[in-house]
């Protein structure tokens, strides 16, 4: 008997005996967990999901993917490039049952993503959100600090034109400047903390690593 189930955004067609690559699960090595997410068990269809079916399936081990290179290339004013590598994380299971009912009776913990709170440690509904600390955290080393070089106003009334840096328009420009950013030698001198936290602050995620290299590129002029 085959069925079909959900985990991670994606579809899997599994019997039992089947080993399986995952995106990352809570689960450690030996622990057996279940999916819950089962659209179709035999010639059972769910709508869309199949009332009481599981698939039960014990971890193998924690792994990662093949690595994948991610590569940047910018051209306009200062030629510079960036590559990246990255291995998704994974959980290597194996499924050992196929449940048509009883899910819910069965004991066994259900499948959460790695990062996910389970639903039975969430909030109560209606309970008040916890609040974000007043203050962000100071440049110490630790991931996000705040760089120790924003200004409340340009050097001498007059601030770099940032619009010449690739990508950066002027909506960007305005954000950065709200933050605290009006010349080059401060975008160039941040280490990845810095623009972590930047990028946070201004909501321009994935944007001012580039604009910090090329910054760099300008100041050497």
């Amino acid at each position: 008997m085959f069925a079909v189930m959900k985990t991670g955004g994606k579809q899997y067609r599994v019997q039992s005996g089947d080993v399986l690559r995952v995106e990352k699960l809570a689960a450690d090595a030996g622990e057996k967990i279940q999916f819950n997410e089962v659209l179709m068990v035999g010639s059972t269809v769910g709508t869309p999901l199949v009332d009481g079916a599981a698939v039960q399936a014990e971890v193998i081990d924690q792994i990662k993917g093949e690595k994948l290179i991610h590569y940047v290339r910018r051209r306009r004013k200062h030629s510079s490039a960036r590559k990246k590598g990255h291995r998704q994380q994974l959980t290597l299971l194996r499924v050992t049952d196929i449940l048509e009912s009883g899910a819910a009776d069965s004991g066994v913990k259900a499948a959460v993503g790695a990062g996910t709170l389970p639903r039975d440690a969430a909030a109560p509904k209606g309970a008040p959100k916890a609040k974000a600390p007043a203050t962000a955290p100071e440049a110490s080393g630790e991931t996000g600090a705040k760089p120790r070089n924003l200004l409340s106003e340009p050097r001498d009334g007059k601030g770099d034109n940032l619009k010449k840096l690739a990508g950066l328009g002027p909506k960007a420009a305005e954000s950065l400047n709200a933050a605290g950013v009006f010349h080059f030698d401060q975008l160039a001198s941040w280490s990845e903390d810095e623009i972590a936290y930047m990028e946070g602050e201004t909501g321009l995620k994935g944007k001012i690593a580039g604009w910090a290299e090329e910054a760099r590129a300008e100041n050497k002029e």
